[in-house]
């Protein structure tokens, strides 16, 4: 695995990534307050197979932030750019959390560059009241409020393999760039709704992939988000929450796996 930078077009600052294996492409997105290291256990899997790229996403690990008052489509005009950067033709696009919301988002807008999408812990059309919660902590961590330990309590449970991934992703926490943070927490906050009707437009095959005791990426958005689009499948992975992609790599792997072996419509 190897560490490297990337320039993509003018106003985007540099983009970090890590890149591992050879052959057909794989882009990994991860979520707010991570960064690409939290796709290890993905990596690891998928490289053997495939070339991986995992990107910092703007703000986070050593990708340049977005201008203030980015919202969803700023960084999935900020993904185009660095899939330019890259040159590698259509792309097989994972994303995480905000990384879902972003990876779905660059599939409805540039189709032609996408082979398959998988969307891990996505949201899509929050209800009234989700979508209150949740824009309420952004206005906190706007605000300066930075609490680490609800979001872990809310993301991990209490077995060794949750503990010792909850302590991997404290450390990266509480390394991220608060500005850079609050920035894709505010559009995360916002942006379950943006591409949600473009959906029905995706023709390459989607997996929607999340844990059951996800109470804020559900099971039933999962599966809204697969019956959407014309080739969709959704994937619940019992007895894990919001970072199931740490928590049950086995799991995630192997859905990943079938996923990269789905062809397209033709």
């Amino acid at each position: 695995m190897t560490s490297t930078t990337l320039q993509p077009s003018e106003p985007y600052g540099a983009v970090a990534c890590l890149r591992a294996g050879r052959g057909d492409p794989v882009v990994l997105i991860h979520g707010v307050g991570m960064q690409s290291a939290a796709w290890g256990p993905q990596i690891e899997a998928l490289s053997l197979t495939h070339q991986v790229i995992a990107l910092d996403m703007p703000g986070h690990g050593g990708s340049a932030p977005l201008p203030e008052g980015a919202e969803l489509p700023d960084y999935v005009a900020w993904l185009h750019a660095a899939l330019q950067a890259l040159d590698l033709g259509p792309v097989s696009l994972a994303g995480h959390s905000m990384g879902a919301l972003i990876a779905g988002g660059y599939t409805v807008c540039h189709p032609e560059n996408v082979a398959r999408v998988a969307l891990l812990n996505g949201v899509f059309r929050r209800s009234t009241e989700a979508r209150a919660a949740v824009e309420a902590r952004a206005a906190e961590i706007r605000a300066g409020s930075f609490d680490l330990e609800t979001p872990l309590a809310r993301w991990f449970g209490q077995s060794e393999t949750d503990q010792a991934a909850r302590a991997q992703v404290a450390g990266w926490l509480s390394g991220v760039n608060l500005a850079g943070y609050a920035a894709a927490y505010t559009a995360f906050a916002r942006g379950d709704s943006t591409y949600a009707d473009g959906f029905a437009g995706i023709r390459c095959p989607l997996l929607a992939l999340t844990g059951d005791g996800d109470p804020n990426s559900t099971p039933a958005m999962a599966q809204a988000m697969a019956n959407a689009v014309q080739q969709g499948s959704a994937v619940v992975i019992e007895g894990h929450r919001h970072m199931v992609n740490l928590t049950a790599p086995a799991a995630v792997n192997a859905a990943l796996r079938d996923w990269l072996n789905t062809e397209g419509a033709t």
